[in-house]
Formats: C-alpha cells, structure tokens, sequence
C-alpha cells in the first residue's frame, strides 16, 4: 500500500491495527477506516469510536502509531497510511 498525500477534498484511506483489548473488543485486529482529507489521528479515533462502540472507553489510554512511528492525536494522516492502536500494558513475567 503506497503512501501518499491527500489532495483538497479527497478522502483518506487509512489501515488501523488493533492490538490486545482492542482487537478482543472489536473482534479483529486490523479494518480500513475512509476519512476526509485533512483528518487527523483524532478524527480516526472519533470514526472508531463510532464504528466500534465498546473500544471508546479503552482508545484515550492508547498510543498510536503513524507508519511505525509514535505519533499525537493532531498528528495528521495521508491515504495509505497504517496508524497501530497500542492499549497500555501491565504485567510479565518476574
């Protein structure tokens, strides 16, 4: 999947992994999410939220990474890029 920069009033094409929790809760570790030019990592969450309603409460302790790279919500999104959804993780072995 190439990426590239969205042109004025194109949509965005973005690839969103689930890990953990997550992807328990939505029941897949991986769905396309289709936004407007410009959006931002917020607008995809906002967009997850809607589409899967029990991952809300989970998505603001999340990490998020744009392309393999740790990324803020106002971090902005081309089409073709993957953004990874990281719950927080506890526990391991002592």
């Amino acid at each position: 999947m190439s990426v590239r920069e969205s042109l004025p009033g194109e949509n965005v094409r973005v690839r969103v992994l689930l890990f953990a929790a997550c992807r328990e809760l939505a029941g897949t570790g991986e769905l396309v999410l289709e936004l407007a030019a410009g959006a931002r990592v917020s607008d995809a969450l906002a967009r997850l939220s809607e589409r899967e309603p029990r991952l809300a409460r989970f998505l603001p302790g999340c990490r998020h990474a744009r392309n393999d790279h740790f990324v803020t919500a106002d971090e902005p999104l081309a089409d073709g890029d993957e953004l990874a959804v990281i719950p927080p993780v506890s526990g391991g072995c002592r």
